[in-house]
């Protein structure tokens, strides 16, 4: 019995799934006779490559050619060449070879002797396809490197491969003397139509669903996908069914899923380990259903967002109508990070399932994104002269954060009403006017100069306090450091235009600044901590609080922790 893969290979270019910019242009070099004599095919495993190595091979070879082949440079599929060449019958114009167990420089000298001698019939071609061409090494390239560019006539190199950037390091000159084509990734909605029509062809009765998790789980290669179609029909007899798909590839139910999507809906945190239990005890592969779940809460955002997930059985649909509204897109994305740091970790965890728990127990932990804007107008509502209305409850809801978050609350219920702010605003303080450049005015400016800088980046403000005006000559300013730290002098010496820029908006005329030696004559102070990431976050929050004093109330009030 002939594999599915084999038996439903593309006999034509025509028949090549997704692959029509590689099936164009093979078509129309061989109608018009400017086919080249050496080919490159990269992409995935499973997805064509060289089926369209053999039908070229078919398509220069075929002895109807021009008469009953259908549309210009097609073969006709029929022929004896073309029935030899398609089910890899011996053939003296095609040789394959595989790389992986050829890779030789003697196994490349005897390719090039071969391809010397000429075609076996005036008017054929002789085709070489090589596979997994990245497995040839440095010296078989090089004795394919003359032949490849000056070959005989009628002569055909086809090179597949999945790694090309392999064959980009070990043999770069290779490249430019081949065409290139980049086969894509198949998608499961494509796969899964033409699974329906190999189980047509068949006479067998599947479940669509069923075919969905096949395609999905053949991650975009074809062959792979009727590999596992003959795998589950040869479980048993009977129509192909979601179960029975899941039990032969042993895939993890969706109600797994589902109920890892109703513990992070509800924050049901003692459900983890529950759930890690029912996985172990199944004998579910841990980072399969993680993978399954980033997956699932994919679905879950793309729904959210409008979108239409593809090759998602019904089963998944329902639980993503059920649960999606109770998990908005930034609270999805946030989960979806926390996934995305720690998979890694995940993957070198010699204790996968501590490891499984922890991310389980973050996501159920994990506080809700509630709207500032919001709060601070829900907020203003309750603390107003009327009060709330009888048809507006004191509730604030979750909202997707345009910019800063509040958490940890959800939703938060019978909230009193907040006091007044005690902050009173900041009195404007006015820019003071241009003048000349002198250094008692350079000196008064300097501490409005390292405001300014700390305005524009917490660093560079940072750097500056370390710094005094040391003198002022013909435009020139000459600024030094308190301390001896060569990093603070790099820093500052990079920054020199920026501080030069902060300071003429406040004298006339141009102004350059220079770094001179670090003071020696003032004992240095005691050098600053470093600035790290989580401390000009803590800066630029300060800044937003400063700038917008209600936020102290309403932080205070609801006892909320402001995040960027």
């Amino acid at each position: 019995m002939i594999a599915l893969a084999r038996k439903y290979r593309p006999k034509r270019f025509a028949d090549l799934l997704v692959q029509d910019h590689v099936a164009a242009a093979l078509r129309g070099a061989v109608a018009a006779g400017r086919v080249a004599h050496g080919y490159l095919f990269a992409g995935p495993r499973g997805v064509g490559k060289t089926t369209a190595a053999r039908i070229l091979a078919m398509a220069l070879n075929c002895e109807r050619a021009g008469a009953g082949s259908g549309s210009p440079g097609e073969p006709c599929g029929e022929c004896e060449s073309c029935t030899r060449i398609w089910s890899g019958v011996t053939s003296l114009d095609v040789v394959e070879l595989d790389a992986a167990s050829n890779r030789g420089v003697d196994d490349a000298r005897d390719l090039r002797e071969r391809a010397m001698y000429a075609a076996s019939a005036e008017h054929r071609h002789k085709v070489y396809i090589v596979d997994e061409a990245h497995m040839l090494t440095r010296e078989a390239w090089n004795a394919l490197l003359k032949i490849l560019e000056e070959p005989p006539p009628g002569v055909v190199f086809v090179f597949a491969t999945t790694e090309p950037q392999k064959i980009a390091q070990s043999a770069a000159p290779i490249l430019s003397r081949l065409q290139r084509f980049d086969f894509r990734r198949i998608g499961p909605h494509a796969i899964a139509e033409r699974l329906q029509q190999v189980v047509a062809a068949e006479g067998l009765a599947a479940d669509a669903d069923a075919l969905r998790l096949i395609a999905k789980s053949a991650d975009g290669g074809m062959r792979d996908g009727l590999s596992l179609l003959d795998q589950v029909l040869s479980f048993g007899a009977g129509p192909v069914t979601v179960e029975r798909v899941r039990e032969v590839l042993g895939l993890i139910p969706d109600d797994l899923y589902g109920e890892l999507l109703r513990l992070v809906a509800e924050r049901d945190a003692g459900a983890v380990f529950p759930l890690v239990d029912r996985l172990v005890d199944a004998g579910a592969d841990l980072g399969e259903f993680v993978a399954g779940a980033g997956e699932t809460l994919r679905t879950v955002l793309l729904a959210g967002l409008g979108g239409t997930p593809e090759g998602v059985t019904e089963a998944m649909q329902a639980l993503v109508r059920r649960y999606g509204p109770r998990l908005p897109p930034p609270d999805v994305v946030r989960l979806l990070t926390i996934l995305s740091e720690l998979e890694t970790q995940l993957r070198s965890s010699g204790n996968a399932r501590l490891a499984v728990e922890l991310l389980l127990l973050r996501w159920a932990t994990m506080g809700r994104t509630v709207e500032l804007e919001q709060v601070i107008r829900a907020l203003g509502a309750r603390s107003g002269p009327a009060g709330p209305g009888p048809d507006e409850p004191p509730v604030l809801r979750d909202a997707a954060p345009p910019g800063g978050v509040a958490r940890p609350g959800a939703v938060a219920p019978a909230v009193p009403p907040a006091p007044e702010a005690s902050v009173p605003a900041r009195p404007p303080v006015g820019a003071p006017e241009r003048g000349p450049l002198t250094l008692e005015r350079v000196r008064t400016l300097w501490p409005r100069i390292i405001a300014d800088a700390r305005a524009k980046s917490p660093l560079l403000g940072a750097l500056l306090e370390q710094t005094e005006v040391a003198g002022v000559e013909s435009g020139s300013v000459a600024i030094r450091l308190l301390d001896t730290n060569p990093v603070h002098a790099e820093g500052i010496d990079r920054q020199r235009d920026a501080v030069g820029q902060l300071l003429g908006r406040y004298v006339t005329g141009p102004v350059r600044v220079r770094l001179g030696a670090a003071s020696s004559s003032e004992p240095a102070r005691p050098r600053p901590p470093r600035m790290t990431e989580e401390a000009a976050r803590a800066e630029r929050l300060k800044q937003l609080r400063a700038k917008h004093p209600s936020l102290n109330a309403v932080v205070d009030a609801l006892d909320l922790e402001l995040l960027e």
